[in-house]
């Protein structure tokens, strides 16, 4: 046997790397987990709260109002005997639906709008996006209060108000998505074979977006939940006795000086727990998405 037959048996074969998957990237992003972790929490309590709470949300004991955490009454009370931690839980279920109808409203709405904006350009792209800039001139909870006050306060108005002030940053993301894509080889290519501009948009735009949007949803599920809680607070959003954690730490405010610190800790780490996690979650998200982050791992 030669000297090179010899080196050729024995060195070492290298393995060949697997490419990780989007889920397997995803759970080694650990502050994704932890946002993951977070919403996954959350969205578990609010379904199960019917089962798990251990009082009404909405009875009142005069008898136990403004009691602090005890063996009955875990995080205590409010002003109106009712158990903190069962309007809490309670309060979860509102606050994750507005969210995800306000995001709804706003991915239904505005990332048609940015899309055809950009893919037809001339008068009627100036049109939208111009209407979109309009929107963003003003600051989104001056936004938000100004269409709640204008349908009334409540559910839907809370929802609506949510939903329309996120859709000129869905449009305007959608808008530079769609400006990059259409200039792509494959799109020149289904254009010049007659491709309709409808199919164009849904087999090769809007795929090709997603990365992004999902990305923006994310982030924006946090955003929306800020939104609805500060709607609640100034009154303007879901209205008592409906548990809602604006609300609570509304209610909950006039009694900080006199002592009773958990009408508004507890309403408060709700949702500061559950922006974290939408927030965290979104950069993980932006982190495994991202090409150039793919090709390196």
């Amino acid at each position: 046997m030669s000297t090179a037959d010899v080196t050729i048996a024995t060195a070492p074969v290298k393995k060949r790397k697997r490419k990780k998957t989007f889920f397997t990237l995803l759970l080694s992003n650990r502050l994704a987990v932890i946002g993951l972790f977070f919403i996954v929490v959350w969205t578990l309590l609010a379904v199960v709260a019917p089962w798990i709470a251990p009082h009404s949300p909405t009875d009142t004991d005069t008898v136990s109002k403004l009691q602090g955490p005890t063996i009955q009454h875990w995080l205590g009370t409010d002003n109106y005997g009712r158990d903190i931690l069962s309007r809490i839980l309670y309060g979860a279920r509102i606050s994750i639906w507005t969210g995800l109808i306000g995001v709804g409203i706003s991915f239904i709405i505005g990332v048609p709008l940015g899309a055809i904006a950009a893919f037809y350009g001339g008068k009627l792209g100036n049109f939208i996006m111009r209407c979109m800039d309009v929107l963003l001139a003003f600051p989104s909870l001056i936004l938000a209060m100004a269409i709640a006050a204008s349908l009334g306060p409540g559910l839907i108005s809370a929802m609506i108000a949510v939903g329309i002030v996120g859709i000129p940053e869905f449009a305007r993301l959608m808008y530079g998505q769609t400006i990059t894509l259409k200039e792509k080889e494959f799109v020149e290519a289904s254009k010049a074979i007659g491709v309709k501009d409808s199919t164009i948009m849904f087999r090769h735009i809007f795929p090709n977006a997603l990365g992004p949007i999902l990305v923006h949803a994310t982030l924006g599920m946090g955003f929306a939940i800020l939104v609805a809680s500060s709607l609640s607070f100034l009154g303007l959003g879901i209205q008592p006795p409906t548990p809602e954690w604006g609300a609570m730490i509304s209610e909950g405010r006039e009694y900080i000086i006199t002592g009773e610190w958990w009408l508004v800790t507890f309403p408060g780490l709700a949702i500061a727990t559950s922006i974290l996690g939408f927030n965290l979650l979104g950069d993980g998200l932006r982190d495994v998405l991202d090409p150039r982050l793919r090709s390196s791992k």
